[in-house]
């Protein structure tokens, strides 16, 4: 399979961010209470991971390794900065809702680890690639989470209501975040083992 093909299919699936390395669960928790929800912050997030891991590779000759940290966080918020100034525009209700978040995608796990293990090394072309699977990869956990929990919390899809009644209220609360999200985990490594015959590794667990 061609790298960047691979780079792309690595963090949809193999990788994960929430449910293969288990990174930045609390805003995976917090805000997939509605598709709509998790389909912004989603969105934002792939958004500053491409953007950061493009100027990262672009700019790594110039940054010095002692300052490399900080260097990397000035960039993402850069790129938040940006987000947080367009997404009011798209979306002013759903914006009200994610925006605590979205100001914390600076500290995300995911983003500033691929910074570190990818794009600090790597070339341009698979940087990007590296990012869009990872932006993607997110983007996917955020929406799945999120679609699970609003119909068997609310009974609705996308604020449509589709059942008339709300079958399981704890779905939308914290616990059954943590719930929905564990269950894929799980189901990920029941077809990892029956795929592979290996016991999945564990992952980073931010």
């Amino acid at each position: 399979m061609n790298r960047n093909i691979q780079l792309l299919w690595n963090g949809l699936i193999p990788e994960n961010p929430i449910f293969r390395l288990a990174l930045s669960l609390c805003p995976a928790v917090a805000v997939t209470t509605s598709v709509k929800n998790g389909v912004l912050l989603g969105a934002a997030v792939l958004f500053v991971q491409v953007a950061s891991s493009c100027t990262v590779t672009l700019l790594k000759s110039f940054i010095h390794p002692r300052i490399r940290i900080p260097a990397y966080v000035i960039i993402i918020a850069t790129w938040v900065s940006v987000i947080d100034m367009v997404l009011p525009v798209v979306s002013p209700a759903a914006y009200n809702e994610v925006k605590l978040f979205v100001a914390l995608i600076v500290v995300f796990a995911i983003i500033i680890s691929r910074l570190e293990l990818f794009a600090s090394k790597e070339p341009f072309v698979p940087s990007f690639f590296d990012g869009m699977g990872m932006g993607i990869g997110f983007l996917f956990g955020l929406t799945v989470t999120s679609a699970i929990r609003e119909f068997f919390g609310a009974g609705k899809i996308w604020e449509h209501d589709i059942l008339g009644f709300e079958p399981l209220l704890i779905m939308i609360l914290p616990a059954g975040g943590f719930f929905v999200i564990g269950f894929i985990m799980a189901t990920f490594n029941w077809l990892e083992y029956k795929i592979t015959g290996k016991i999945p590794a564990s992952g980073g667990g931010h």
